[in-house]
């Protein structure tokens, strides 16, 4: 299983925040790009970069940020929040991202991430944020009719390049991952399934490893100093 650290962006800072509440943020770094060498220095393939302003609020907020953050990471770098049309996906890639995840869209305009899928073959990851099996849409305000396993089997049909499955209720919790939801859907699906939200200790690592799961993103475990990056790779391969 893969690793992909995780910095998430507020007020041009990076932040983690608690059960995905805005005014429950923690700030890590000033300065979010000077955390790339330190996260990737353990060998990682991939970093995860969030813009909770623009998840918040419907519109990019840290275009400038993630730019110096690409240019620094010697890693592909997925990028998601805000993003809500074509324009803004495109901008994200421009700006030097991998890949760009896309979440309230995926359901709110499903025909334009169905024709990013094939302008953008395999660099869309569909964001499959859940509350009680349902998904969260609106930075996670507002909780849609839509089940996390349909709309992972609507992405894969799209060309996805992968689901990114959040459990809302977990994440920045330190509760530990829903394993057996992540491995309900990585079982529904034919594309890759990256785990998110919940991670707290190497023994999460090891049980979604267990399970099968491709890859997992990890972020306050990581600033809290529970383990370290090196300690999640090694944990990640059992």
């Amino acid at each position: 299983m893969k690793v992909f650290p995780a910095i998430d962006l507020l007020g041009g800072k990076a932040v983690r925040l608690l059960e995905g509440r805005r005014d429950a943020a923690t700030v890590y770094r000033e300065r979010p790009e000077e955390l790339v060498a330190e996260l990737c220095a353990a060998g990682v393939e991939r970093l995860h970069v969030v813009d909770l302003d623009g998840a918040f609020d419907g519109a990019r907020k840290h275009a400038d940020v993630i730019a110096r953050l690409c240019a620094a990471a010697p890693v592909p770098v997925e990028v998601g929040g805000g993003i809500r049309d074509a324009a803004g996906a495109r901008g994200v890639i421009a700006a030097g991202a991998r890949y760009v995840v896309l979440g309230t869209a995926a359901v709110k305009q499903p025909a334009m991430v169905e024709a990013l899928c094939k302008e953008l073959p395999g660099q869309v990851v569909v964001a499959v944020d859940a509350k009680d099996g349902m998904v969260a849409v609106e930075g996670w305000v507002e909780t849609s009719t839509v089940s996390a396993i349909e709309l992972g089997q609507r992405a894969a049909a799209w060309g996805a390049g992968a689901l990114l499955y959040t459990d809302v209720a977990r994440d920045g919790t330190g509760k530990g991952p829903n394993v057996a939801a992540t491995a309900a859907l990585a079982a529904a699906v034919s594309i890759d399934v990256i785990a998110s939200g919940g991670v707290h200790t190497l023994d999460d690592l090891r049980r979604l490893a267990a399970a099968g799961v491709p890859a997992v993103v990890v972020g306050r475990a990581l600033y809290d100093g529970r383990f370290t990056v090196a300690e999640a790779v090694e944990a990640a391969r059992c």
